[in-house]
């Protein structure tokens, strides 16, 4: 791709965090069969077996086996400590967050519990150094604002518990949280990737390709034991990390770029790094915002279960359970790549392919019912002729 671009390196992140998860993820299944410790089958849920949990546990030990090595890589080491201490704030939240969600998956904590929980894992890597530092307002020509540590504080950790929040939130059907992840990490990877070419190596975009590395292959490492029928659930030690790393790649990507310096010919250009972090987590927080609004305008708590999430839809729909997976991957890649693409190639190029992916993408998500009218359309009259016995 060009100097400064270390694309073998992260590549080898990917790997380490992929087969470390996996083998991990095997480890943590057997340890929780043997303790008996599985998740029983809820009404809301969609699985119809009992189910063990804590694959989170795996999934963050695949991380850290990817943040060791990148450390140790020559070409990666511009990412850490002395140089940004973005690398160890995030280890350290993600360890926070991951304790966090082994309680609630031992014990189910409460609702506040875990808010407050999730609040002081983004406080941790905001004080530590991973955090919004500058803010662009689209007012007048657009003003970028210079944020203070209690203002950056403030906006990191809203940020960074609601990503967490929407992905325990679309956590219900098998492989669909990783796979957000990893295609949500994916993006942001990219994104990062057209940086360090564009700049040639720039410091600043280190941290979040490492990040987005880490977050990839792990989620890519659990997938195998948590796609239909899943062995395995990554419970909320999991959700909250994949949500966790999201908050912190995408901070880490675009919360220190002074895009008042790009000028105002293009739009789309100018704000490419925020809309390339809304569109890599469009699913879940489309599903969080409709849940919450839909639970407040019935009287319920903002954190009650439902059976009414966009999965849920889907499957309603006519969706087979993988189908319905997949077509959730499919709308993040779309959002989420089609994005990312206004960075990497000319705007008309990116603006016809996405709007093609979204008419296709589209079509595929309302096939079933398209082929349930066809069907009942073509399927012949049956005549019944009620014959009586008696005559």
């Amino acid at each position: 791709m060009g100097a400064g671009v270390p694309l073998r390196e992260l590549g080898l992140v990917i790997l380490v965090a992929a087969a470390i998860t996996y083998l991990a993820t095997g480890v943590v299944r057997s340890v929780m069969v043997r303790s008996g410790k599985v998740a029983e089958v809820r009404q809301r849920d969609v699985h119809t077996q009992p189910t063990p949990r804590l694959g989170g546990v795996a999934m963050f030990s695949g991380f850290l086996a990817a943040v060791f090595l990148a450390y140790q890589l020559p070409a990666l080491t511009r990412g850490f400590m002395p140089i940004t201490p973005e690398m160890n704030a995030v280890v350290w939240a993600a360890f926070a967050i991951v304790l966090v969600g082994i309680l609630d998956d031992l014990y189910d904590l409460d609702a506040l519990t875990k808010l407050i929980g999730q609040i002081l894992a983004a406080i941790i890597m905001s004080v530590l150094g991973l955090s919004w530092t500058l803010l662009y307002l689209p007012v007048g020509d657009g003003t970028t604002v210079v944020l203070d540590q209690l203002q950056a504080t403030i906006i990191t950790t809203i940020f960074t518990v609601a990503l967490m929040n929407a992905i325990n939130f679309v956590d219900g059907l098998d492989g669909l949280a990783a796979g957000l992840g990893m295609i949500a990490g994916g993006a942001i990877l990219i994104f990062s990737l057209t940086v360090l070419h564009d700049q040639g190596g720039a410091v600043s975009a280190y941290p979040p390709a490492i990040m987005a590395a880490g977050l990839v292959g792990m989620c890519l490492g659990f997938l195998p034991h948590n796609f239909e029928p899943s062995r395995i659930f990554m419970g909320d030690s999991g959700s909250l990390l994949i949500g966790l790393l999201l908050a912190a790649s995408a901070t880490s990507a675009s919360g220190k770029i002074n895009m008042s310096l790009y000028g105002t010919a293009d739009i789309v250009a100018l704000m490419s790094p925020i809309i390339v972090v809304a569109a890599a987590v469009f699913v879940p927080v489309l599903d969080l915002v409709l849940a919450v609004l839909r639970r407040l305008a019935n009287g319920q708590s903002p954190f009650a279960a439902d059976k009414l999430h966009l999965h849920h839809r889907l499957l309603s729909l006519g969706h087979t359970h993988r189908r319905t997976v997949l077509v959730l991957y499919m709308w993040v890649g779309v959002v989420a790549l089609g994005a990312v693409s206004f960075s990497v190639v000319p705007a008309r190029v990116a603006l016809a392919g996405t709007l093609i992916l979204l008419i296709v993408a589209a079509l595929l998500t309302l096939g079933p019912v398209r082929a349930g009218k066809l069907g009942r359309r073509s399927r012949p009259t049956r005549v019944i002729v009620h014959t009586d016995p008696t005559s």
